[in-house]
């Protein structure tokens, strides 16, 4: 898929981010609405694992619906002509925010928010018997209303059917390093991650190179985060440090940690995880093979935001992304 392809029904606008393995664009839909449209690049179509794993993006995109993951509208898994339309934000991934402000800091309200919203998205992922795998910044992305959603999804897996280990350096937890299958545990871990980064400014873990990252996450202890951010509640900074235990057996749920940080923000820990009934896009009678003919929709799709143009939000191309090369 080339910057010059077109999709059919699809006007192509400016592009948004470019990653390792996708292009996204800003597009007008059928409908006269903006969208985000992920386009896999020619040397991802050419790879069967990199192929594999677009398509499994957008079937799961399109399969799972919660409020506080990044809404899917319809998309093409495998073939020339493969794409996923999603939910145009404006504002950028998380990350991008984050470079914008000084000190990298959020208030204390907005960062709660916006953790108690991808807290709430792993929990109906983690109650689906799916993993994530690559929770971080810039697979996050926020409102200008500051509720956040949590995307892509090209490294999910269900537990029972297994899946690939993958991650994100900064966010992986110890028993990834040393190459261990993940698990919600690991998922948690990558959130305290998160946790510390958005609540005191920066990350917990730091190195140059992927050994003495892998080295701070695997020996190295962080401090208590009400000594980094004495105004973070002690009920969410102790869930943090749990989070960020060694041993995935010792860390929280993350329902614990969308409690917590529901409670921290003044609403009720007992509000139920939002989720539409939705039936699977392999159950709806729709081919998913690579040979499957037209796009895949989601059962119920919901028209697209309008939203105006002249912001730039961008997706990072699905990527499993490392900073670092292993060597040899």
């Amino acid at each position: 898929m080339s910057e010059a392809s077109t999709i059919p029904g699809y006007t192509l606008h400016r592009v948004l981010g470019r990653g390792n393995t996708s292009l996204v664009r800003l597009a007008t839909n059928p409908q006269g609405q903006l969208v985000a449209l992920k386009l896999p690049l020619p040397e991802t179509l050419a790879a069967q694992d990199a192929a594999e794993r677009f398509g499994n993006e957008v079937r799961l995109t399109l399969q799972f619906r919660h409020p506080h993951l990044v809404r899917g509208f319809e998309g093409t898994p495998f073939g020339p002509n493969a794409f996923l339309a999603l939910t145009y934000y404006p504002q950028g991934a998380l990350n991008e925010q984050l470079a914008r402000l000084p000190g990298r800091s959020l208030p204390l309200d907005s960062a709660l928010r916006i953790l108690a919203d991808v807290a709430s998205a792993l929990t109906y992922l983690h109650r689906q018997g799916a993993v994530h795998q690559d929770v971080k910044p810039q697979n996050v992305y926020v409102t200008e209303d500051g509720r956040a959603a949590l995307a892509d999804l090209g490294n999910t897996y269900f537990v029972a059917q297994g899946g690939k280990t993958s991650g994100s350096p900064f966010y992986m937890a110890p028993e990834v390093y040393q190459g261990e299958a993940t698990s919600s545990a690991s998922d948690v871990y990558s959130m305290g991650v998160m946790l510390y980064e958005l609540l005191s400014g920066d990350r917990p873990f730091h190195g140059t190179t992927y050994e003495e990252l892998m080295m701070a996450h695997l020996t190295r202890f962080v401090p208590p985060l009400v000594h980094l951010n004495p105004q973070v509640p002690r009920s969410v900074a102790r869930l943090a440090e749990l989070a960020l235990a060694k041993r995935p057996a010792d860390r929280p749920g993350a329902d614990q940690l969308r409690r917590a940080l529901l409670g921290a923000l003044g609403e009720s820990p007992d509000e139920a995880v939002v989720e539409e009934d939705v039936k699977p896009v392999a159950e709806a009678g729709r081919p998913v093979g690579r040979h499957g003919a037209g796009p895949l929709r989601p059962a119920a799709p919901e028209p697209a935001p309008t939203v105006p143009p002249e912001k730039v939000g961008a997706e990072k191309g699905g990527r499993n992304w490392n900073p670092f090369r292993r060597r040899k």
